[in-house]
């Protein structure tokens, strides 16, 4: 009933953006870690897989290792879909066998595509292209503009209702989480957040407190000043 897109980027941030017939879809299925990977879970989603597929990539198990041990321990397996992607860009998927067609997944360098209940397998490999193409964009939307091939592609047989992106970068906290719960286009709706999300809000986590600056910027006329120079260089290259 869903499908979804991860990634990796050159920076070394994960980003996840995925859509569904399903309300607040983002709000069980995408898990991501800063340094670590991102796994989604879906079809009948079984949250649980999140935490502890995350950990068992911070120890350095492969994204298939992941995969056997966790549907080893689950007797609903059959009914569950997801796939991961590790520090390294290695990536793994599993589709139940009793998972609703068309469902499937396909994989290409740092980034996996998997969905299930869909119009067909177009909707995966429209996700792929898209994502493929889009190389010299923004990577939260590159994200956006693969997910939004795929719906266009037929998406989720059922209809539209749910989309969401999260992305982390090398921070310990999330960059980017947004969420479309029940909305006729979720994701025209998830791009016109993230074009929001451009005006102040991106600009201004990049002031906040980080690995390379533990204390961030705390004046706020510079603060001013960054958010200016975020819009001025993205005028340059737009």
């Amino acid at each position: 009933m869903t499908w979804s897109i991860i990634a990796r980027d050159a920076s070394g941030a994960f980003g996840i953006a995925i859509a569904s017939k399903f309300f607040a879809v983002g709000a069980l299925c995408p898990h991501v870690r800063s340094g670590v990977g991102a796994v989604a879970t879906q079809a009948l989603v079984n949250p649980m897989y999140g935490g502890p597929a995350l950990d068992a990539l911070a120890r350095g198990q492969s994204p298939a290792w992941v995969i056997d041990e966790l549907t080893a321990a689950d007797e609903g397996r059959d009914h569950r879909q997801l796939h991961l992607i590790a520090a390294d860009g290695t990536t793994a998927a599993y589709t139940g066998a009793a998972c609703i067609d068309w469902c499937g997944s396909t994989a290409g360098e740092d980034f996996s595509v998997a969905g299930n209940m869909l119009a067909g397998p177009q909707v995966i490999e429209a996700t792929a292209q898209a994502y493929g193409a889009g190389a010299g964009l923004p990577f939260g939307q590159r994200l956006i503009a693969a997910i939004a091939a795929g719906d266009a592609a037929g998406g989720d047989k059922r209809g539209k209702q749910a989309a969401a992106l999260l992305i982390h970068t090398t921070e310990a906290y999330c960059a980017l989480d947004l969420r479309v719960d029940d909305h006729h286009e979720p994701i025209q709706e998830l791009h016109r957040l993230y074009e929001r999300s451009l005006e102040r809000f991106q600009p201004f986590v990049a002031c906040l407190p980080s690995r390379a600056r533990p204390a961030g910027i705390t004046d706020r006329a510079v603060i001013e000043a960054e958010i200016e120079r975020f819009h001025a260089q993205r005028a340059a290259t737009s």
